[in-house]
């Protein structure tokens, strides 16, 4: 028994010589491409420390995505004790653990371990290769116990070797020296003697997406994402995240795509509304915003493209009512910038820019006639036809020509009607009232509310009591107004109104109380005096009625003027 317990003990201590003495020649070589990992938190506070290792030698480098869970920032120090930053991530995955990232290399290249061609297969010699600073080319060696599939394509391995903490995340090679997988945490009581790796082809395949903004296993990272790698997907992830992240952070991504794709218009275009956007009228910001308009002008593959966006940026520019206009960014400017994309190529759109700048200009015939030819294209939709029923009231045009075109915009709304198209009916509402046709508009009232699911306001309640009114549905009017003094108690006018409709139903009483409730919150309102003496006459009350009208003319209501010639004379 001591015999044997003797030959364990000299077998143990001759261990890691007769490792060494088989390990490939290859090793010495390879271990420089493993590196230590230091990742921080926002405040700079160290969270996690690990390994990784470089798959490519322009810094791209693998690693755990739980080292990195929450960092803000991230370091790696290579076999010299050389440290380098983590630039930015390219990829990650929390169900398997694994994180793609660009590190920042001080050198021309950095060395890298070559992927490996073909899986290796259950049986097969595969060895861990772990991080060090030493000159020591000690590594675990043992064989695959089994492997199943990620996805049908991936290998995922289980090893027939313990792993140490300080092995986690770093690579597994076969005996030619190329990089099968990750090393990763051992789960259960088995890690002495089994441990686990990922397929490297699997961590190589995770990439950023246009809809990579919003996965939450990126957002668990406070670290620079890449951007998607090609021009359409980048532009959908800058559309993303142009609503979600701060101003700076939005800047910095423009500035990403810039670099990127800096032969793409569209990069300077956004930029330049950026810079627009956030200048309130600073020249210097604004010269930058320029720069990128001329820039993208220069660049620009779609010529027509890059002239109608210069155009639209200058007319929103113009829309914002500057104090001073910068340069040369006028409406004529924004106009002719949108004729030569027209020139180039005549499309629907480029007219329907023409059009909304000559209304900005008051040109209002000429708007029409860009509008009208819009609305006999493919392009007519609800919004060009109600740009042209716009431009018709604007023109004092016929009502009826006002209904038709509102007609055309609404019957181009996708039915039944949703909250988004609503507005329009409310447009049309307001013209029926106008063309004196109260039924219709109560209708169209109706159907907004319909279409809004009831979420309105009391100016709504207002508007649609005035042609309950006109249509005699009084008692409609009654509740309306009501709801309309509930949502806003403060507003005269209001109150104003629901004493008239009291009044057209004789509720003379409830009128005079609704018009005193009316004085106290603003005193100085003279049309609620000259109502309440209308009251006060229905009532025989003439005396109080002329006080009332006389305190009216008194506040400057020149309407009182008849009534008491007739009354209080």
């Amino acid at each position: 028994m001591k015999k044997n317990l003797m030959l364990v003990l000299v077998f143990c201590l001759l261990a890691p010589c007769l490792m060494a003495q088989g390990t490939p020649k290859w090793v010495s070589k390879k271990k420089a491409a493993v590196f230590s990992i230091i990742t921080y938190d926002k405040n700079e506070k160290m969270l996690n420390s690990g390994n990784g290792f470089f798959v490519s030698e322009d810094g791209v480098a693998l690693s755990d995505y739980s080292l990195f869970k929450g960092a803000s920032k991230a370091v790696i120090i290579n076999d010299r004790g050389e440290k380098m930053p983590v630039e930015k991530i390219l990829g990650a995955d929390d169900l398997y653990d694994v994180v793609k990232f660009q590190v920042g290399i001080t050198t021309k290249h950095v060395p890298a371990l070559t992927l490996a061609t073909t899986p290796a297969t259950v049986g097969s010699t595969v060895l861990i290769l772990p991080y060090s600073t030493q000159k020591s080319i000690a590594c675990a060696m043992g064989k695959v116990k089994s492997e199943t599939k990620i996805d049908g394509k991936y290998s995922y391995f289980t090893l027939d070797m313990g792993l140490k903490d300080k092995m986690v995340s770093c690579p597994l090679m076969n005996i030619d020296g190329e990089v099968l997988g990750l090393v990763q945490k051992s789960a259960g009581v088995d890690s002495a003697t089994i441990c686990y790796a990922v397929d490297v082809n699997f961590a190589m395949s995770k990439k950023i997406t246009a809809l990579s903004f919003n996965d939450a296993v990126l957002k668990g990272i406070g670290i620079k994402k890449e951007l998607p790698d090609t021009e359409e997907q980048a532009l959908v992830y800058l559309f993303m995240a142009s609503s979600q992240v701060s101003v700076v952070d939005y800047n910095n991504l423009l500035n990403d795509f810039i670099q990127e794709y800096p032969k793409s218009s569209e990069g300077y275009i956004r930029r330049a509304g950026y810079y627009i956007a956030q200048s309130k009228g600073d020249e210097s910001i604004l010269g930058k915003a320029d720069n990128d308009l001329k820039t993208a002008l220069n660049v620009a593959q779609n010529k027509d493209d890059a002239e109608y966006n210069v155009a639209k940026l200058i007319y929103q520019y113009q829309l914002g009512t500057p104090q001073k206009t910068y340069k040369d960014w006028t409406l004529d400017n924004a106009l002719e910038h949108a004729r030569k994309a027209y020139e180039i190529n005549p499309v629907p759109a480029y007219e329907q820019l023409e059009g909304d700048i000559s209304f900005a200009q008051k040109k209002y015939m000429e708007a029409y006639t860009f509008y009208d030819k819009v609305n006999h294209s493919n392009l007519a939709s609800s919004a060009t036809f109600f740009s042209a029923a716009k431009t018709k009231q604007m023109l004092k045009a016929d009502n009826k020509e006002v209904i038709a075109l509102m007609d055309s915009c609404i019957a181009y709304c996708k039915q039944p009607i949703t909250s988004v198209s609503a507005p329009y009916l409310l447009e049309r509402a307001l013209v029926y009232m106008q063309a004196d046709s109260a039924r219709a508009a109560m209708l169209d009232y109706d159907a907004y509310y319909k279409a809004v699911n009831g979420d309105v306001n009391d100016l709504f309640y207002y508007y649609r009591e005035q042609s309950d009114n006109k249509c005699h549905q009084y008692q409609r009017a009654l509740d309306d107004i009501a709801k309309a003094v509930e949502l806003n108690p403060k507003s005269v006018i209001y109150r104003a109104e629901q004493a008239v409709v009291n009044l057209h139903v004789g509720r003379y009483e409830n009128a005079i109380r609704i018009l005193n409730d009316a004085i106290v919150i603003d005193p100085t309102y003279s049309e609620a005096y000259r109502l309440r003496g209308i009251c006060q006459l229905q009532l025989k009350s003439k005396t109080d009625a002329c006080e009332s009208f006389h305190k009216a003319k008194e506040l400057g209501d020149t309407n009182v003027d008849s009534l008491i010639e007739k009354y209080c004379k």
